[in-house]
Order: C-alpha cells, then structure tokens, then sequence
C-alpha cells in the first residue's frame, strides 16, 4: 500500500552501506517518515532496486550512489555531496565490517580495509555531514558503533578498538557540536541478524538464539532512542540508568586523570 510523505518536509537522509541490512531498514524506516533518501553502498543493481520499491512505496525522492568507501575518489564523492547539498538533514553512518581471529594470526590488507571503513571512512563523511548541518543550525547525524565498544574483551581486537573510536568520535561531537543545534547518536547494537556475520567467518547459528536480535527490531529501536533525545542508545539494555551509571563512573575518575605528580602509589620520587 503506498504512503504519502509527511506534509512537513524533513529533508534527506543519507544512508551508506544501504543496499540490505541495517542500512536498508533505516532506509524503509525514514522513508515511512517522509524523509527523502540519498542511499550509498557499492551493490550499484541492488540499490537501484530498493531505489524503486521505496520510491513506489511512500512518494518519497530517492537518489542513489554507488561507491565504495575504502576507495579515496569514491569516498570523496560521497563527502561532496555532503558538504553542499544542503537538503541532506542526517546522515546514517552506517557502513563497516568486522573480522575474526586474533590480530597477531590476521590478514593485515583485510584489516587495513577494515579500518579505512570502520574509522577513516566514518570520520570524513561525519565531517562533511557536521560542517554543512553546523552551517544550517539543524540535523542529525547517526554513528553505528557496537557494544564491544564497552567490552572488547568479547570480540576481535581490531574490531572492537574501530567500535570504541565510534563512540569516542560521537561523544567528542555531541560537545563539539551541542551549541549549533546538531544532534549527534552513537547506536551500539548487541550481535544483530545481518550478512557482516558471515562475512568475517562468524556463524550466528553457533550463538545462544537470545543474544541475536532481529536487525528491523534493532533499527526500530535506535529510532525509538533518538526519538526520545538518547544520545547513546544501546537497544539491548533494560534499564537507561544503568549507561547513567556508567557515565557517572567515568565522570568521577575526571578531576583525577591528569595531575602534575604522580600518583603517591607508585611510590615515584617527585621532580
């Protein structure tokens, strides 16, 4: 059944990695919203295909650009676009990839890859998206981290260390950014149902069926989280006041990180 778009105009949505998975249910989500799409991700056919259905489905714009983001020239496309096109109100940061084993036994041009997608690729394009929303006094921009940001101990250590720059990244931003009217949400979803599984050599089937959630049920949830002014949003977590308490355990060690002397339990002679 077709559905028009919101009689107010919410601008355009950029969304990388967003021919299938996460980035395709954001798609389908903010379409349903009114958003107009700008959808990015290297499976030129397949999103023009999602280009059509969603098109046909809500009445919504829809452009797409097919680039890969670990490639400098097509990187710099896409960051063009968002710097000067200035109906982009969001960006959805999503695309990345994950690896398996451990970092000394790894394939380092996978690696590479990696985090050319996961950190470098992620930091110019919210870059782009901050310069040009800053200038409008208005936008959001949406980084997908993981929950192995907060314990790497669970997963390969490229990986998670790419994950805690994302966090790290947004958090600085919210700062950076909190007088200008942007809004900025890190996401930190749990394992999610998607292809980036099996692609790093993971088999979900090999995990406790509730720790995998649905990847429309995580997206679904993210959007809840904005919706309800979340800065970081982990859609697994009951209680919000454990992230609070979390915060205010990191917040507590800040008048103690940088001191002109050394702790007195190192027992350090001081100069």
């Amino acid at each position: 059944m077709s559905t028009q778009p919101n009689a107010i105009a919410q601008g355009s949505a950029l969304i990388t990695s967003a021919s299938s998975g996460i980035g395709a249910i954001y798609a389908d989500r903010l379409a349903s919203q009114g958003y107009d799409l700008i959808l990015v991700a290297r499976a030129g056919e397949r999103l023009q295909a999602l280009a059509e259905q969603l098109r046909s489905q809500y009445g919504v714009q829809v452009d797409s650009l097919a680039a890969d983001l670990t490639v400098p020239a097509e990187l710099h496309a896409v960051e063009q676009r968002l710097r000067s096109d200035t109906r982009i109100s969001m960006l959805v940061n999503n695309a990345g990839m994950a690896d398996s084993g451990k970092l000394a036994e790894a394939d380092l041009a996978r690696v590479d890859s990696m985090l050319q997608l996961n950190i470098l690729a992620l930091t110019r394009l919210a870059a782009a998206a901050a310069a040009n929303f800053s200038t409008q006094g208005r936008g959001t921009l949406i980084n997908i981290g993981s929950v192995v940001a907060l314990a790497p101990e669970m997963f390969n250590a490229a990986y998670s260390a790419s994950k805690a720059y994302v966090l790290s990244l947004s958090q600085s931003l919210q700062q950076e950014l909190a007088a200008s009217g942007v809004r900025v949400q890190a996401v930190l979803p749990g394992i999610t149902r998607t292809a980036i599984w099996e692609r790093s050599g993971h088999s979900l089937d090999a995990l406790p069926a509730q720790m995998v959630m649905a990847a429309e049920e995580m997206v679904d949830a993210a959007l809840a989280g904005l919706a309800q002014g979340e800065s970081v949003t982990l859609p697994s977590l009951p209680d919000s006041a454990d992230w609070q308490a979390f915060l205010a355990a990191r917040q507590q060690l800040g008048p103690n990180l940088s001191h002109r002397h050394a702790a007195a339990r190192f027992g350090v002679t001081r100069q």
